[in-house]
């Protein structure tokens, strides 16, 4: 299934380049940078019903962009971005359906479990996103923090998913490696995705077309939701059309219902 997005950077809806982050902010590659203010966005996924999507603040400069977009659709949208123990709740006020965290729960390059309880024991799992954002490192993928550009030790494999999918409600992973370049999905992180996640997981990183969000819808066995950045036509993109993203969800949807319905025929 399609989940939207709203990347907030210095106030403004944009599309990066994700490996090009830097604490520093040079050297950044941008796509796009809309005119349209967030709360345009959050007001069209809205109007479609789309939920699950995240508002993400991409350094500092975006708290009154990112209250904007999720005042104008409360519970509607998830919001990740410098959030910590301290101000998770502060942000599910502001209208955050869940809170994502990563570098908050990761201290030199390990988990901190002690933050980990934390946040835990202040908003409960069931609001909780855990984002597991991740680049290549030999035949694995290691979760990377402080925009991206840290590794950490904890490997996205069967262990860690299975582990931490006791504590939080979904995972959101970027796969930074091909994040905002528009060349495709990284096919084999999808299908581990799959095989490994037992809570809903939505995967980001490289779709360039309606057949990538098809693609994911396969190899994910329909488990697996994608985000879709740069290449989305909303984003000044040529590759998908925003209105076939929502197509998509749609037939997908009445598909499920037919086969629920067949099932319980034949039951």
């Amino acid at each position: 299934m399609f989940r939207p997005c709203i990347d907030l950077r210095n106030g403004k809806v944009v599309q990066i380049v994700g490996g090009s982050l830097s604490d520093s902010g040079e050297g950044v590659r941008t796509h796009f940078i809309s005119e349209r203010p967030p709360r345009w966005f959050a007001e069209l996924y809205r109007a479609d019903n789309l939920r699950g999507g995240h508002v993400i603040a991409l350094g500092p400069g975006n708290d009154e962009a990112a209250r904007e977009a999720l005042g104008a659709w409360p519970g509607g949208l998830q919001y990740g971005g410098g959030v910590s123990g301290d101000n998770a709740h502060g942000w599910l006020d502001a209208g955050a359906s869940h809170v994502i965290v990563t570098s908050w729960v990761f201290r030199e390059g390990r988990l901190d479990e002690d933050r980990l309880a934390t946040l835990i024991r202040g908003i409960g799992p069931s609001r909780l996103v855990l984002d597991l954002s991740c680049r290549r490192r030999g035949d694995d993928y290691f979760v990377v923090t402080d925009r991206w550009q840290k590794f950490t030790d904890l490997r996205v494999d069967a262990a860690t998913l299975d582990q931490l999918a006791k504590h939080c409600a979904e995972f959101l992973i970027h796969a930074v490696d091909v994040e905002g370049l528009c060349r495709g999905i990284d096919e084999e992180l999808v299908v581990r995705l799959a095989q490994h996640s037992p809570i809903p997981t939505t995967y980001a990183g490289g779709a360039k077309s309606l057949e990538d969000l098809q693609r994911v819808e396969q190899l994910g066995n329909g488990r697996i939701h994608l985000t879709i950045g740069s290449a989305l036509d909303l984003f000044g993109g040529t590759g998908v059309c925003y209105a076939d993203c929502i197509a998509f969800n749609r037939d997908t949807r009445r598909g499920d219902s037919r086969g629920d319905s067949a099932e319980r025929r034949e039951s």
